[in-house]
């Protein structure tokens, strides 16, 4: 059985804002969107190009999530800076599990960062 946002998992506010894009019920700017992937713009970005790049099956974070959707949401994310034309630049995939590690909300994400120089440690 595939997760969704109606068996019991929520986000802060109450409801998984997540699902609600996927579902349509909020707006987001889509970049892309298969059967099992979507992405879109980040509303709040943290650099020029940041993109969020979910599943959309409902898993609360990267340790609950199924293996084998890995390579597919990564796949996305590779592909889209490909298609954006930030590859060469350099780009940074961000992935926060839990609250302590910044997960704010719990529905497995990808950040997809471009477009200014970044530091290490990110933290």
């Amino acid at each position: 059985m595939t997760p969704s946002c109606t068996d019991g998992v929520e986000n802060l506010a109450g409801n998984c804002v997540f699902c609600e894009i996927i579902e349509g019920r909020r707006k987001a700017e889509i970049l892309h969107e298969d059967s099992e992937v979507l992405a879109f713009r980040d509303i709040l970005p943290q650099a020029p190009t940041h993109i969020l790049i979910i599943p959309k099956a409902h898993f609360p974070s990267a340790a609950a999530a199924d293996p084998a959707l890995w390579g597919k949401v990564m796949t996305v994310a590779v592909k889209l800076a490909a298609e954006l034309g930030i590859e060469a630049e350099g780009f940074r995939l961000v992935i926060n599990n839990g609250p302590k590690a910044g997960q704010t909300i719990p529905h497995l994400h990808v950040h997809l960062l471009a477009g200014r120089s970044f530091r290490w440690p990110p933290g």
